[in-house]
């Protein structure tokens, strides 16, 4: 009965030398995993690292166009504002280069008008004749 415990011995030992050969293999796979793993990494930060350039490139150019056209956009406003600004100098210009001659000429009119009413009224009147009234002071 002294064979079976040496028996058993020798199977945990076997198990364990087993266990042992499994880890080191469990081990040597991971390794080989993590080098596969980060040769990936570099191929992909080499394929990438132009595509971010581009996309830094890209962005910059995306910001200065913003730039450009809010400068532009303003300058349009301030285009549009002065334009007003002038449109309306123009009208209140024309309507006082207008108004004027127009009221000087209504008030020409009017004169007129009265100096002819004046006039028609004098043919109207009976009253002395002109010749009678210079024979009287005539000497």
């Amino acid at each position: 009965m002294t064979l079976w415990p040496e028996i058993f011995l020798g199977i945990i030992a076997l198990a364990t030398l087993a266990t042992a050969i499994m880890q080191v293999g469990v081990l040597l796979t991971a390794g080989r995993m993590l080098r596969h793993v980060q040769q990936l990494i570099d191929r992909v930060d080499k394929e990438l690292a132009p595509t971010f350039g581009h996309v830094n490139v890209i962005s910059r150019d995306v910001s200065r166009a913003v730039a450009l056209a809010t400068t532009q956009v303003q300058r349009v406003d301030q285009l549009i504002s002065d334009l007003t600004q002038r449109v309306e100098d123009l009208g209140t210009s024309v309507q006082k280069t207008l108004a004027m001659p127009a009221r000087e000429g209504k008030a020409i009119l009017n004169a007129l008008k009265v100096a002819l009413d004046v006039l028609r009224e004098a043919r109207r009147r009976p009253g002395r004749r002109r010749g009678e009234d210079d024979d009287a002071l005539f000497i």
